[in-house]
């Protein structure tokens, strides 16, 4: 299953109301989202069986295709339950989940107002994002050449599909020169990102925290921050320019695929894999998988 391509598997698909054999799961080459990126797309992980914020993805899935101006047919509870009924139908206790909605074929051009709104669900089994070995040792990121649009020039509520073109491109050349990720900033030339987590900085015992304005104010972004001030550790979000980047003792990201993953390197930047990184990785881990901690 590892090393099966995305098109050729066994198991199944929520699609527009009934589960299909994955490899019937097609769209027409002709589809709106293919030409002009009229696609929204969700993220989340299920542990034992359950998918964490589940009804939180699904309220955004929403309102993501809301915001590029397609309703979906689909109530909340509607998408909830299609979900949970793709991880039965797939045997899965444990894996990623992926709902994605996108403008049908109904219609070619810019204008789309007679497209059908279409919805899809798949899911499988994903171990960690980063590897095995990133909680332990760390990830290197570069500095992106690309930066994350400002909010009145793209949608940058919304988790839309072409808003991770630039991800792409920066996470390829990231990895074509030896890192793991890359640090993406915004139109400012402040520190907004990674290309698929948000990010934290530690200094003195405060975690530091960009100001989501132009990009997604992530569920688990959220719910590490509720954590971190469980345990009593301040938290500021605000402005971070990449100057000053060289003071943070310690770093990590943050993301449904990603979850807390440290980081030991920004460009010419090094970061501790300390205590505190791990102890709020342990926390979230626990958080999900629904084991209390003392």
């Amino acid at each position: 299953m590892v090393d099966a391509t995305f098109d050729d598997r066994d198991g199944f698909i929520w699609f527009d109301g009934a589960l299909r054999p994955w490899r019937d799961a097609n769209v027409h080459v002709l589809t709106h989202a293919m030409h002009y990126a009229s696609a929204v797309f969700e993220g989340a992980r299920a542990y034992g069986g359950k998918v964490f914020a589940l009804e939180q993805h699904s309220q955004r899935l929403i309102e993501s295709a809301r915001i590029l101006g397609f309703e979906l047919p689909w109530t909340r509870e509607q998408i909830d339950a299609a979900v949970n009924e793709t991880l039965a139908a797939n045997g899965l206790v444990d894996g990623y989940v992926r709902p994605i909605a996108w403008r049908g074929s109904e219609q070619m051009g810019v204008s789309a107002q007679r497209t059908k709104p279409h919805l899809a669900i798949a899911c499988w089994e994903w171990g960690a994002y980063f590897g095995p070995e990133a909680l332990a040792k760390g990830l290197r990121l570069n500095i992106a050449k690309w930066r994350r649009p400002a909010p009145y020039t793209a949608p940058t509520k919304s988790k839309a599909a072409g808003l991770y073109m630039i991800c792409t491109m920066s996470k390829h050349a990231a990895e074509d020169a030896g890192y793991n990720d890359a640090l993406m900033l915004d139109w400012r030339g402040q520190v907004a990102e990674a290309t698929g987590a948000n990010v934290f900085f530690l200094r003195d015992n405060v975690l530091h925290t960009p100001t989501p304005d132009c990009f997604l104010d992530g569920i688990t972004r959220r719910t590490v921050m509720g954590l971190a001030r469980k345990r009593g550790i301040e938290i500021v979000e605000r402005v971070i320019w990449p100057e000053e980047l060289e003071t943070f003792q310690q770093a990590f990201l943050t993301g449904s695929a990603a979850e807390v993953t440290p980081l030991a390197e920004i460009g010419p930047w090094r970061f501790e894999v300390g205590a505190l990184t791990q102890q709020l990785a342990a926390d979230y881990s626990d958080h999900v998988n629904g084991r209390s901690r003392d």
